[in-house]
């Protein structure tokens, strides 16, 4: 039987693996700060016929995470995969992002990784098994416009899971992060404000939502993230890096291809229509709404 804890399960994503994956055979444990946020993972959960066991961990908390950790050590034996999942969007270019809303995307969607995988790596390393799944995003992988905060953060999350996956393939510990491109989750609808003050960084704005909105017309399912969790967790061949939903493998492929120069001259085209055809050529994607 395989144990997991998921964070954020409360919404998007990781309400959707809850019961997904709990509908695999696991037993899993639906993190949330609050149980009051739980109504819509339990309805979800009796309409599958399954359980998902609702957990409180606030990830920005580090005694909030070491007792449901320790809490659902307790219940079920040790933890087989935790799945970082909680997260928060962040709009805004450098110049007119304040400080503070850096620090709070940080603190939920890099420092709360580290929280909660500080806090499970021990019982792995003690017992020589394990899964840590990190959701990052294509804002790992390419500089999405105009979301100087989300991006930031999601860059960490990259690097700190090659980093941790390095350290911890001794010991028997499997690391693997998602990339998800454009899922439909409620993420996406809190994620509509800009700090736009000076008015000079418009077309960058027009071209964030621009981006969104040709992605909503067909995105991902969080159903598909499910099973890339399950595959990442129990593929007998791992990767470490899994990419999903809309523009998710066009996105990343592409940026990989074209030079650092090209990607700059993209920015600089002053015409929307422009920059919507030159975007289709370099990343085979239709932004035009």
């Amino acid at each position: 039987m395989t144990i997991a804890m998921i964070t954020g399960a409360n919404s998007g994503i990781g309400r959707g693996a809850a019961v997904d994956l709990a509908g695999k055979g696991w037993t899993v444990y639906g993190s949330m700060r609050s149980l009051d946020k739980g109504g819509k993972l339990r309805d979800m959960a009796e309409a599958a016929g399954v359980e998902v066991q609702p957990v409180i961990c606030d990830v920005t908390d580090t005694d909030s995470v070491n007792r449901a950790v320790a809490k659902v050590t307790e219940a079920s034996g040790g933890i087989d995969v935790m799945v970082n999942n909680a997260g928060i969007g962040g709009n805004g270019v450098l110049e007119e992002t304040p400080l503070s809303l850096y620090e709070e995307v940080m603190d939920v969607n890099v420092y709360g990784i580290i929280r909660c995988t500080q806090a499970v790596l021990p019982q792995m390393r003690e017992r020589g098994s394990g899964c840590i799944i990190n959701i990052s995003s294509i804002a790992g992988r390419i500089a999405a416009l105009a979301q100087s905060p989300y991006v930031v953060s999601k860059w960490a999350v990259e690097g700190l899971t090659e980093g941790l996956a390095q350290e911890v393939a001794p010991l028997g510990i499997r690391v693997a992060m998602i990339e998800p491109g454009i899922v439909r989750t409620a993420i996406l609808a809190k994620n509509t404000e800009a700090p736009n003050e000076s008015g000079a960084y418009d077309a960058a704005y027009r071209r964030l939502f621009a981006f969104y909105a040709a992605g909503l017309a067909n995105p991902g399912h969080p159903s598909e993230v499910s099973e890339v969790i399950y595959e990442a967790a129990t593929s007998d061949d791992p990767k470490l890096r899994y990419v999903c939903g809309w523009g998710g493998t066009e996105l990343t492929e592409n940026r990989a291809k074209i030079s650092d120069e090209d990607w700059v001259a993209l920015g600089a085209i002053e015409d929307d229509g422009e920059y919507v055809s030159r975007f289709s050529e370099l990343f085979g994607l239709d932004i035009s709404g």
